[in-house]
Formats: C-alpha cells, structure tokens, sequence
C-alpha cells in the first residue's frame, strides 16, 4: 500500500495532468484556422461571421485561461499546504457528530468554491455573453437563479449526500449497493419529472398554441404513431438569444419542450424537422439507452469508490491528523478523475452516434433538407466553430459537428 506522501504526489499529478491535457486540447481547437465559407454554408454564412465566432471562441479560450489558472493555483496551494486536513481539524473542534463534520466540510467547500466563481460567472455573462449578444439575462434573474440554485442543492444534493456518508458510516465498504439503488431511482424520477418539477422553478413553461406549428406537429406525430399530447415552449429569450430543443421524460409524462428563441428564429418546416429529430431519439430508445448507461456509470464510481473510502492515507495525504469520509471522498473523486474522463469520452462518442441516427431518423421520416437548414442557422446564430479539431471533438463534443452532420443530411 502507498504511502501518504506518494498518494499526495499522485494527487497533485492527476490534478495538474486534467488541467494541461484540457487546455492543450483547447489550445489546438482555438488555433485552427478560419475557413472559407463551404459552399452549402454559402447563404447562412458569410467570412465576417465566421471571424466573429473565431473571436468569440478566443475571448472564451483566453477567459477560461485565466478563471481556471486560478482555480488551478488555489487548489494545488491546499493541496501542498495540507489546508482540507487543516478544515477538517478545525471543523472537528466544533461537533464531534462524523456525520455533521461531513455536511458542514463539503458545505463550507460548496460555498467558498461557488463564491470563488461568482465574479467570473457574472463576467461571463455580462461582458463576454453580452458583447456578443447573447446575454438577455437581468443582474436580478442572475442572482435569482444562483439563490434557487442552493436552495436546490441544499434540499436535493445535500439530502443525497447526508444519506452517501450515513451509510458509509453505517455500512463500511458495502454502501455502494444500497446507494447505487438510491441512486438509480433518483435518476429515473428526476427523468421523469423533471420538466414538471425542476424546470419551472428557472424558467417559465407554457403549451405550444394553437396554430400552423402545432397542426404539423401533431400531423406528424399521428403518421409515425408517436402519441404526443405535451409539447411547450420554454421562456429561453429571458436569460439567452441562443436556442435548443429537447425531449424530457417517458410515459404520460413525456414532454417535447421548445425555445422561444428556437421559434422565432426557424420555419414551421424546420421547426418540425428539430421536433421530428427528437422523437427520433425516442424512437431509436437512446433516451432509455443513456439512462441505462448511466445507472451503471454510477454503479462503477460508487463500486470503486468503496473500495477506498476507508483508507487512512488518503486522509493523511490530503492533510489530515486522522482517517476521515469526506475527505476520503474528496481524494477518491481526483484519483478517480483519469477514469471518470475516459468514461465521458465513451459516452460523448455514444452521443454522437445517437445524434447521426437522429439525423437519420429525421430525414427518413420527414425530410432532410429542413433540419439541414435548422442546424445552419442554429450554427450561425450561436458563432458555432464549423471546423473543430479532432480532439476537441474526440474528447467534449457530445453532438458531430455540423459539416459532418450536413454530409449526411444532404446526401
């Protein structure tokens, strides 16, 4: 077994090692260089468009930089200081209930670490989203969400962690079962309702009215037998210039939610194209199929996760005088982040796979040329880059990028 000492240094690697592969990917996909217009862009499209989302991409590149070198310093300062060991002494000095020094050291990280990232957020959205025109979100929606945002976390994410450390304690290195089933089922409920639950406390859900949109929606859902009675639009123009589309839930509960912005910015035809794309991804069951793989990503991080949760050098590699859960856990989620990368990998090239059959879908059962044209505006208007780097796409792109898309399309 490691050594504390060693555990320490092999912390410290895998967090700088996470950082400099994500800005090296990073800093090839920014240095790729600006295309001419393609010719099936030609249109939508324009050279000064494209500088523009070149431009667009470099001040995010160069802010990321900037907000997660920090981030990067303060974490490997307490790491070589010792400083989370530190917390947790001090923390131990004001109750000695295990579970209550738990909840109040992840709380305290939660909290500084949120307030660490605020200004940077806030300057995301008001300089870098704004100049770009973007932004339509208020200071008072901001701050609005982030309060909703704890008193979420704070109700859900703190129920489902103070459950995670009382069977810990309760159950040593067999919780991982009993959670994981805790855990599965969360998933399922929080798919299910999540539109009708979580969704409306941010934004603002209403039924698509009655019209020429809603006629050919429904007139496709009879021909491919898709029983479709929920389909809404969500208020996105409040917070956002950019759209989206997607499809929420299963059984009486499914939901096909719409932008506003989506609405404004499409035709009825294109409209039903982005629709008839999302019901592809019920119809082909990648909804069930991601769930499913998603259940079981869990089981695995839960499963290796037991099987360090107890160690004392991992505790006294992060600092601390004794053998201690959170911050067991704390160490186990840096020295699970290798792993955990590969994992969104594999599920990024599953995604894109689902994407392509979607597409597919779409264009069997409708017709492509309308979602061809849907994706070049919904690229135009976001600055999309149409030329990624391989790895970029490789690594954190969970949907083909748009050329690609286009080929299959128009064929």
């Amino acid at each position: 077994m490691m050594n504390a000492e060693n555990i320490k240094i092999i912390l410290i690697g895998l967090v700088l090692a996470g950082f400099f592969f994500d800005k090296f990917s990073s800093w090839l996909n920014v240095r790729q260089p600006v295309p001419p217009v393609p010719d099936n862009l030609k249109g939508y499209l324009d050279q000064a468009k494209l500088l523009e989302a070149k431009s667009y991409q470099k001040v995010n590149f160069r802010f990321g930089m900037f907000s997660e070198s920090l981030s990067l310093a303060l974490m490997l300062v307490l790491l070589i200081l010792g400083a989370f060991g530190e917390l947790d002494t001090y923390i131990s000095g004001i109750t000695d209930k295990p579970l209550i020094q738990s909840l109040l050291f992840f709380g305290i990280l939660f909290i500084a670490s949120d307030l660490l990232s605020l200004p940077f957020d806030y300057y995301h959205t008001f300089r870098i989203e704004e100049d770009y025109g973007f932004n339509k979100t208020s200071p008072r929606t901001f701050f609005l969400d982030k309060i909703k945002g704890y008193a979420l976390a704070l109700v859900v994410g703190g129920g489902l962690l103070t459950l995670l450390i009382w069977l810990i304690a309760t159950l040593g290195s067999g919780f991982w079962l009993y959670f994981w089933l805790v855990a599965a089922v969360f998933m399922v409920v929080i798919n299910r309702f999540y539109t009708s639950l979580i969704l409306p406390l941010f934004n603002k859900l209403s039924p698509l009215e009655e019209g020429e949109l809603k006629s050919a929606i429904m007139h496709y859902a009879d021909q491919v037998d898709f029983p479709l009675t929920n389909v809404y639009v969500i208020d996105g123009s409040t917070r956002s210039t950019k759209a989206n589309a997607f499809f929420s839930g299963f059984g009486k509960q499914k939901k096909v939610v719409l932008y506003d912005t989506l609405i404004e910015q499409h035709t009825v035809e294109e409209l039903v194209a982005v629709l008839v794309h999302e019901v592809g991804h019920f119809k082909k069951k990648h909804i069930l199929q991601s769930m499913l793989l998603s259940v079981l990503q869990v089981g695995i991080i839960l499963y290796a996760m037991s099987i360090v949760v107890n160690s004392e050098q991992i505790s006294m590699a992060l600092g601390g005088a004794r053998q201690a859960i959170h911050l067991n856990l704390l160490g186990y989620f840096i020295l699970f982040s290798p792993i955990s990368s590969i994992m969104g990998i594999g599920m990024n090239m599953l995604s894109r796979k689902n994407e392509f059959e979607a597409d597919a879908f779409a264009k069997s059962t409708y017709s492509g040329p309308p979602l061809a044209a849907a994706l070049k505006t919904l690229s135009v208007k976001t600055l999309s880059q149409i030329n990624p780097h391989p790895l970029q796409v490789f690594i954190k792109f969970s949907h083909p990028p748009l050329l690609q898309r286009l080929k299959k399309l128009e064929a």
